[in-house]
């Protein structure tokens, strides 16, 4: 069994961290700690894991990603930003000192389209590069030409597209999604993140519904330029880590070992430095 590095785990302690939008997500707004994660996904053959932020309160974006570090398993974590504020250099240098980070994330796929476009907005993204810090690019599948405008404006800059680029996503309707995939994935700096489709088909989700989102992102990205994620536990929206580790593997079962060692663990070693 090949294993895995899982780059998108989210962990939830809300007695120690504040989570603003969980009082709107009622199925999983509870805690979700690492003990429980690794129970299920030590015998699925994943061997660490990379936190991903949990679009925490703003005061606490510091704290969250230190509290992740210091937990069983955890090989990094990609922590929350504003790259929106005026002291947005401020707070990069106080992430950037802390060991362990190996990127950051700004959510955008519930912001307004023109929260990114702003020359100050990607200036202070393209001062990632200088620390030797990747993006995580969460955008909604009509957000992808926005961020395709982001990605090639920090030329120096390694992004990751989030769940495939298709938050929301209506099995069997792969327009303009497809088109839009094929168009970003040709900008060299760009990753994609092979998570969240199961989350966002729903319950009723086939693995032949899925099929086409993972195999497209890989076509368009190559072997070399996609990492996996579980999105834990965003992902039991639609089933569960063992459900989803499950179709992963069967969707690429036909590749040859090489390329699913790099999708399920060689290449998020080299892209966020494991």
């Amino acid at each position: 069994m090949i294993p895995i590095i899982d780059t998108h785990l989210h962990l939830i302690y809300p007695d120690r961290i504040a989570y603003p939008w969980l009082s709107g997500a009622p199925a999983i707004n509870r805690p979700w700690h690492v003990e429980d994660y690794w129970a299920e996904a030590r015998p699925l053959g994943i061997e660490a894991a990379l936190h991903m932020e949990v679009d925490v309160d703003e005061k606490d974006i510091e704290a969250e990603t230190r509290l992740v570090l210091g937990l069983k398993g955890i090989a990094g974590a990609v922590a929350a930003c504003r790259p929106e504020t005026l002291d947005f250099e401020r707070q990069l240098d106080n992430l950037a000192a802390i060991p362990g980070i190996r990127g950051l994330r700004r959510i955008l796929h519930e912001a307004p389209g023109t929260l990114s476009q702003t020359p100050h907005f990607a200036q202070n993204v393209g001062r990632l590069a200088a620390y030797g810090l990747t993006f995580d690019l969460c955008v909604r599948p009509d957000q992808l030409p926005i961020g395709q405008s982001l990605v090639d404006r920090c030329p120096d800059v390694t992004f990751i597209l989030d769940h495939c680029g298709a938050q929301y996503i209506t099995v069997g309707n792969f327009s303009p999604w497809r088109e839009y995939i094929t168009e970003i994935a040709r900008r060299p700096n760009l990753v994609a993140k092979v998570s969240g489709i199961i989350a966002y088909a729903g319950k009723g989700w086939t693995l032949d519904a899925i099929r086409p989102y993972v195999e497209h992102i890989i076509e368009s990205f190559g072997w070399d330029r996609v990492v996996w994620g579980s999105d834990h536990p965003v992902v039991t929206l639609g089933g569960s880590l063992t459900d989803w580790v499950g179709a992963t593997r069967e969707i690429i079962k036909g590749a040859s070992a090489e390329e699913q060692a790099k999708l399920l663990n060689g290449n998020a070693r080299r892209i966020y430095r494991l």
